[in-house]
Order: structure tokens, then sequence, then C-alpha cells
């Protein structure tokens, strides 16, 4: 039999374990379905497989209270026969600040040592400044350094630019170049131009990362392959498409038969289909209608990972219905903050300022922390020149940073941080801590309890899986709530019809019309609501109460002029003042965690800080009084 002839090789990288469910499922998949198909995903002969960094690490800890240094693992021990990939955001490692030179070395090292064989590396601004070290340890480390070039449309941004861009990647030791197309703006003729430029200046692997969140990314991954991109990103068929990536069957099988050389087993790519279309199902209540193909996108620009998050953030603000306004407000923000490209954490600062902007009713009413580091120049240079009004206004006459804002932190790994002493911890556990402090002391503290969800157990599986569903929980009686001075349980157990839910009272509103507003934790998600008697909380006698008790707020509501609140439900992390501190009107008094930002919060008026309503940890809501500040003439 004559053997057949290919153009030449491609590889795919299948993002099914990473980005295709933080696309679609607001990176909620827990290991054990991540590792149930690795017998047959392992030996498929992928380029590589995407497993790890972008959300994902900060998903474990926060909503799976899972170790992600321990998913990493094993991981890496189940699929034995594949290169495993990460997304790193550079200097922001896979959070969303810049950290010490120290912190992405041990971090970078310590992936390595763990299983990561090719590092995907990123800035958001393209500000290649901000990946060096990680890049340097990387090729200490003899990982494969992909350089990435992050994609985007904008009057300043230009293939000329990208294809420099790539030469100064090449010329930092990158191995592989990668055009990460987030958001799914690359055209099917740019990407042809773009590839086809960049391969006469270099001659390094190219590999096409997009999303098909606009319809593009299969036409644009098959021009970006015939004018000589060498590896392009795929989702398994059944988590493919919409914000998503093109179904990785249907383009193995169309570029074979074009005669490219592409030896995956179409049998074996549909057994995983199938084990992907089932697992998909149980976490329906995580997908929203914001994770379809959505041509819209060529004008808001909003990623595919963004997608689905900003769609649950806006369902844990109870401000769904005002996505669309949100949608259009990214843009004007974008501008506003010099056309960054919309990716992780950009994506999320702008995406979150968006939010605030709709949600607040006022441009720059409330700014988060990020935002004000943003435009102080602590992520970088933007693309062009950051709107000098909205900077003033946010700034005032702050001097803003043109070095590598790194440069600008000490190191942070031999400071001694007494909250984890208490906590039995390990170096990949001492760096947890310092990406995310907060959520990190919460999953050691259910760690050292032993409260951590045991997913091998049903019911501790669907408890991240369930859709909220509707409780009839018959009314007790109202002395469970009006002993020990109006106290209740403030975690339930809940069984209906046979089915358990995990119920956590996250805060209480003020009455208004007879009716009072309660913020419950359900299974995870933070529902709103509004109930006419305070006794048609108490859980059903079938039900397990479990945990202790919380006091009903005793916060004032806003009525004065001087009275601080948070719009939005969240956390307090840091109160900045203290009672007899002089303040002026926008200074900022607290800071509140919501929507994975921290949010700064304002004193509207000057004056004194006269009464503090709340401590560093409280969880807070709108319609509360926080910190009142007297007027000076008063």
């Amino acid at each position: 039999m004559e053997e057949k002839s290919y153009i030449r090789k491609i590889g795919i990288t299948e993002t099914v374990l990473r980005d295709a469910h933080q696309s679609l499922l607001a990176t909620r998949m827990i290991t054990p379905d991540i590792l149930g198909i690795a017998n047959v995903l392992d030996n498929i002969g992928f380029w590589s497989l995407e497993v790890w960094g972008g959300a994902t690490f900060d998903s474990c800890l926060r909503f799976l209270k899972e170790d992600p240094w321990e998913r990493l693992k094993r991981v890496r021990k189940a699929y034995k026969n594949s290169r495993l990939q990460m997304l790193l955001r550079g200097q922001n490692l896979v959070g969303y600040r810049h950290y010490a030179d120290d912190v992405v070395e041990k971090f970078v090292s310590l992936s390595a040592d763990n299983g990561i064989d090719v590092f995907r590396i990123f800035d958001s601004l393209n500000d290649f400044r901000n990946i060096k070290k990680a890049v340097e340890t990387a090729k200490k480390k003899k990982k494969t350094v992909e350089a990435t070039i992050c994609y985007t449309t904008s009057p300043v941004h230009t293939n000329e630019l990208f294809t420099q861009m790539a030469l100064e990647l090449e010329n930092m030791g990158a191995d592989t170049i990668c055009i990460k197309d987030m958001a799914g703006l690359l055209s099917p003729t740019n990407a042809y131009n773009l590839v086809s430029m960049i391969r006469k200046k270099i001659s390094l692997p190219i590999h096409v990362h997009s999303h098909s969140t606009s319809g593009f990314a299969s036409m644009s991954l098959l021009k970006a392959v015939e004018a000589g991109a060498d590896i392009i990103d795929t989702a398994i068929s059944s988590m493919s498409c919409g914000t998503s990536h093109p179904p990785t069957e249907s383009m193995v099988f169309t570029l074979s038969e074009m005669g490219y050389d592409i030896d995956l087993d179409l049998e074996k790519l549909k057994e995983v289909a199938d084990y992907f279309r089932n697992v998909r199902k149980r976490y329906g209540s995580l997908e929203s209608e914001y994770t379809n193909i959505n041509a819209d996108i060529i004008v808001t620009q909003v990623p595919g990972g963004m997608m689905s998050n900003l769609a649950n953030q806006l369902k844990e603000q109870n401000a769904l219905d005002k996505m669309e306004e949100v949608l259009y407000e990214v843009p004007q923000v974008r501008e506003d903050f010099g056309f960054p490209p919309l990716v992780t954490p950009t994506s999320q600062i702008v995406g979150t300022q968006a939010a605030l902007n709709v949600i607040t009713g006022e441009k720059y009413k409330v700014v988060t922390s990020e935002t004000r580091n943003y435009l102080k120049g602590y992520y970088g240079k933007p693309p062009a020149e950051i709107n000098s009004d909205i900077q003033k206004r946010v700034l005032g006459n702050e001097e803003i940073v043109t070095v590598r804002p790194a440069d600008l932190i000490e190191p942070e790994l031999s400071k001694e941080y007494k909250d984890i002493k208490g906590f039995k911890t390990n170096k990949e556990d001492l760096l947890s801590y310092v990406l995310f402090p907060n959520i990190a002391l919460e999953f050691f503290k259910a760690r050292k309890e032993g409260t951590l969800p045991d997913y091998s157990k049903p019911t501790d599986k669907e408890s991240v899986l369930r859709p909220v569903q509707e409780q009839n929980i018959p009314q007790e009686s109202a002395a469970a709530l009006e002993k020990d001075g109006g106290l209740a349980p403030s975690e339930f157990i809940v069984t209906v019809h046979g089915e358990s839910y995990k119920i956590k009272i996250a805060g209480v509103g003020h009455k208004s019309d007879q009716k009072r507003p309660f913020f419950l934790n359900i299974d995870g998600a933070l529902e709103e609501v509004v109930i006419e008697s305070l006794t048609e909380i108490v859980p059903s006698a079938g039900g397990e109460i479990v945990g202790e008790s919380i006091a009903r707020s005793k916060r004032p509501s806003p009525k004065r002029d001087g009275d601080v609140y948070a719009p939005m439900p969240g956390r307090i992390t840091k109160v900045i003042v203290k009672e007899g501190s002089p303040v002026k009107a926008g200074d900022t008094v607290l800071i509140v965690e919501a929507m994975k930002m921290e949010n700064e919060i304002h004193t509207p008026i000057d004056g004194v800080v006269k009464e503090i309503y709340i401590k560093e940890g409280d969880s807070v809501n709108p319609d509360e009084t926080l910190i009142y500040v007297e007027a000076c003439n008063a």
C-alpha cells in the first residue's frame, strides 16, 4: 500500500480539562471528573493537555474547597503519557495582582516540580517586562516556554505590532509562540495574514488559541494552519463551541482530509466526548445563556472565560438582568483604560468595573483596588493612553508608576505570616496563602477541622453540581429565632424531597415594607431572598442543623449624609480608618471583597469617623451603614 504523503504535522492541545470548563461552567469542574477519563484521554496523542492555571487555582480554593496543588499532583499521576500545560499570567501568576519576583520563581519552580511541562506565559497588557522572570525560571527548570501574544482589536493594535512582539518573544528565549485570541476576535482573513507575517520573521512553532464566541474560530484555525501555524487549541465536542473552543473531532477530521498529519483516533475521541457529555449535565446550574455563540462579541470583546464568570458574579449580586448593559459598558471602560486586551486580570478589572458602573448607576463611583492599581501603573504600560479625566478622578495627584511594577515589590516569601501559624502548612500552602490570603485561610481552617468536601461521596459531589431548586420549607415556631436575643442557626443542611441542600445565611438586610432581604448561600451560590416572616428560614423538622449561630445585623440603614455603605454583598477585608479619624470626601475608608475583586468604599463627605459598625472578616450587605462620618460642621 502506498504510504500517504502529508503536507506537515499539526499538533492539537486539548482544553477540556481547563479552559473549556472555565469558559462554559465557570471553572467548577471537580478533580474526580477531570481524572475519570484519564485512561483514554492520556493515550490519544495530543501535543499537550491543558490542565491547570488560569482561574482553576482560585476556583479550587474559593468554590470547590480543593487544594489546587493536590489537583496538579493527582493529574500528573493519572496522565503519565501526556505533556501537561498550564496558563500562567506572567507576574500575576494565577492571581489578580503582581507578585514579588521570589513568589514568581517559587511558584513556577513548584509547578514544574509537581508536573507542568509547558508554561503558556502571557501578560494582559503585552508588557513583556512582566513575563521575563517567569520565562527565565521555566527555562531554568528545562520546561517548554510558550511565550504568548494576547490578540485583540483596537485603534492601536496591528499585525505589524503583533509581529514585532513575536520577534521580541523569540529573543527572550521562547520555545513556541502562542497567539492567544481569548475573545474570539481573530477573523479567518486576519488569522491567515497575521500567521503569514509572523512565519516570515521567525522559525519557532506557532500555536494558535481562539474561542468560538463570535463564530469565527473553526474557520480562523483552518486559515492559521494554512498560513503556517503548527499547533491549535480545541475542545472535545461535548464541551466545545459557544464561549469554548472549536470541536476537536471536527478539526481533526477536516485537517486530516486536507492532507495534514494528525494521528488522533476518532473512536477514542468519541469515548471522551461521551464521557464529558454526561459529566456536563450535572453542571447545568452553572451554565448561562451567555455562553452561546454571540456575534455581539465583536463589539463587546468579552472573552469566553470571562463571560460565564461574569454571568455568575452578576447572579450573585442579584443583577443578572443587567448583563446586556454591563456587556456594552465593557468597551467604554476598556477605552478609558487605554484599550487593554481583555484577558485575566485586565478582563476581570475591566469587567468588574463595568459591572460596578452599571450596578451603582454612576461611572467610577465605586472603584476596585485593582482598578486603582491599574490606573496608577502597577500592572504595567497600557497599549494606549488612559483617559486622563478618569485617572485624575480616581487617583487625584498620585504619581504614576513607570518602572517595571515588580521592581517596587519587596520579597514576600521571607515575611512572617502570623495568620497561618496555627495551621500545619507546607511550601505549596505558603504560596496559596500569599496568592489568596483570605480564601486560603478558610481552606486551611476547613482542612484542619476535617470539613472539606469528600467528592467520593455522592452528597458532597452533588453539592457543587446541583441546580438550586425551589424549596417548600414549612414555617416553624418563631421561638427558634427569638431565643438568645434573636439568634438563629446560620448554617443548615435541609432535605427536600430526598435531596440535601447546604444553606448558609450570608447576611441580612433591613426590613422595608414589612419584608426583609436575606442573602443565602445555597450550595455555593449567593441568592437574595425577600421574605415576609423571619420564621420562613427555619429548617424543617427533617433538616439537620449544623454550625454556629449569628445575630441579625444591628447596623442602621443608611439615611444620613455621612453613612458609608457597600453597593453589593461582600466581606470586609480591610478597615482603613479608626473612630476619630479625619477624612475627606472620596477617601477610601474600607475594602470589601465582592465579585472576586477588592472594592474600595469611600466616604461621601468631609468629616470625622464617628461610628464603625463592622470589623475585618464581617459579611455585609447593601442597605447597611458600615461606617458613619460626622460632618465637620455638625
